[in-house]
């Protein structure tokens, strides 16, 4: 699981019928010690309603993933945003 930005939207008329339905989102991770973007980014399925510049919670396991979407175990989801993210408060850091 990882802190993340959204930056854009994928849009796909082809696709895996997994993801019928859902919205797919581009994320950069965030380094959780300077919250600066990290050269990794995520295509995440959607489940918290966010939108581009959104900071968010993302959950990058596979398996987990696919628990969530209730999709069977060979599913092809690896990446879920699962949370928008208020405030984060690291002790020892100026806000």
């Amino acid at each position: 699981m990882y802190i993340g930005r959204v930056f854009g939207n994928v849009v796909a008329t082809i696709k895996h019928p997994t993801f019928d339905g859902h919205k797919l989102l581009l994320v950069e991770r965030l380094r959780p010690d300077t919250g600066m973007a990290e050269a990794k980014y995520d295509i995440a399925v959607d489940l918290a309603q966010a939108g581009p510049g959104d900071t968010v919670l993302v959950l990058d396991e596979g398996n987990g993933a696919r628990q969530l979407l209730n999709m069977e175990p060979n599913g092809c989801v690896r990446a879920v945003i699962v949370g928008i993210v208020d405030d984060i408060d690291l002790p020892g850091m100026a806000a």
